[in-house]
């Protein structure tokens, strides 16, 4: 039966009470879901958000009607988050998750980051449709990220010793086979990327994954036609890094390069914990300025002017949501060799992938000196974009794995939208397992 579907997305941040890429890969996802008649229900944490930024967000995320929004928020605050980070359960927010749950009848239900909002004890046996995508690592490293110490990356764990070294509570439930039983109640797990797929195998998770990645919805792209450019102020040629400012995004390796490379500035668009530290080792330095968090028009304006995008990011991406975005300014982007920003390069051939600073700095030479070929990697880039990563092509995916987890379990749903692209075939494929989870 093709009928409209009842979704509930759980989440530990949604926007604006969140940081992150992830959080705007299931804002995306959750209204483009609603935009075809579905309903969908978003349970998130506002305190977890409270628990690391006691600020009330400043911006506001327009929903699609069908959409509700539930965020959870405790009289006891900081309290209920510690609590289910330490013991792996819902906790003080068991009942009302549970309340929800039961109030209608769901046919899907998407975790996305638990963490916070649910741990592992969420994930129990249900007889909706259950889905999971890895927006980052916490399935298999209590830290998110796979940055062992605080330091390096991860390549043998010491999770007890590291989370001490992070400042965080070790979690003790860990080393319990709570995670293991719990993700066998999981229908399919979703990634972004196949290199975080690839992780999560390395890391002994073996459940069934399929490969569906961030895309940007095509009015997004279409609102920059309203910006009258005769407005916008030309501040010479720069390259363009966007993104949090943690140590993991590896900008504190970029500053050097640029107080050296007079040739174009830098501009730095985001905020983040570790930006005192940047801004001190950018100090005097006229050709790198920080602008802040920028919006969503701002930065369209800024990905269509720059030479190029830069991401220095030294950890395991398990994306790069800016990536697609300077793609669809037609502005080609240059990655560290490391984790999924490689793979998105790869697969779209447009930009270049450096393993040292000389080879950074002739990428950027070639960019700025040669427009012919910035322009060439720029629409190879903008086809790419229009070939995986757009919203017809993500829901494809996302639909006709609904669909076959439905007739694998004989719910009667069939869901037949129109979408007007092909699936998309990436460069290399193998992205389901079926082999029972270890850990």
């Amino acid at each position: 039966m093709n009928r409209l579907l009842n979704f509930c997305m759980i989440t530990t941040f949604y926007p604006p009470y969140s940081f992150g890429g992830d959080a705007m890969g299931i804002y995306r996802l959750s209204n483009a879901v609603a935009r075809l008649g579905h309903k969908v229900d978003i349970i998130h944490c506002k305190d977890a958000y409270f628990a690391l930024n006691p600020k009330v967000p400043e911006r506001d995320f327009q929903n699609h009607s069908n959409i509700t929004l539930y965020g959870l928020k405790s009289r006891l605050g900081l309290l209920s988050p510690l609590l289910t980070q330490q013991t792996g359960y819902p906790f003080l927010k068991s009942r009302k998750i549970e309340k929800i749950l039961s109030a209608k009848k769901y046919d899907v239900i998407h975790y996305h980051n638990i963490s916070l909002v649910g741990g592992p004890k969420l994930l129990r046996p249900r007889k909706e449709i259950t889905l999971y995508t890895t927006h980052e690592h916490w399935l298999v490293c209590p830290m998110h990220v796979l940055w062992k110490f605080n330091r390096e990356l991860c390549k043998k764990r010491s999770c007890f010793v590291c989370s001490l070294v992070w400042k965080r509570p070790p979690q003790l439930w860990r080393y319990t086979n709570l995670l293991n039983n719990a993700v066998k109640n999981v229908d399919y797990f979703i990634s972004p990327s196949r290199f975080t797929i690839n992780k999560h195998h390395e890391s002994g998770l073996k459940n069934p994954f399929v490969h569906m990645p961030y895309f940007l919805p095509l009015s997004e792209e279409l609102s920059y036609e309203k910006i009258n450019e005769k407005d916008e102020k030309h501040i010479g040629p720069y390259f363009l890094f966007v993104g949090r400012l943690e140590k993991i995004k590896g900008l504190q390796n970029l500053i050097p390069v640029f107080k050296e490379y007079s040739k174009a500035k830098l501009l730095i668009a985001g905020d983040g914990g570790y930006g005192k530290t940047l801004r001190k080792l950018a100090r005097g330095n006229d050709n790198i300025r920080f602008l802040g968090k920028s919006n969503h028009r701002e930065l369209r304006k800024l990905y269509k002017h720059a030479i190029a995008v830069i991401v220095p990011s030294i950890c395991y991406e398990v994306f790069g949501i800016i990536i697609i975005e300077s793609f669809s300014m037609k502005t080609p982007v240059i990655v560290n060799n490391i984790s999924a920003p490689t793979e998105v390069i790869e697969d779209s051939g447009g930009g270049f992938i450096y393993n040292n600073n000389k080879e950074l700095i002739q990428a950027m030479d070639i960019l700025r000196t040669e427009p012919e070929t910035r322009k060439s990697l720029g629409e190879k880039g903008y086809e790419a974009y229009r070939k995986y990563w757009t919203e017809d092509n993500c829901l494809k995916i996302y639909f006709d794995l609904i669909n076959k987890i439905a007739l694998k379990k004989k719910i009667d749903i069939t869901v037949k939208e129109t979408f007007t692209s092909e699936q998309p075939t990436f460069a290399s494929s193998a992205t389901e397992s079926d082999i029972k989870c270890r850990y």
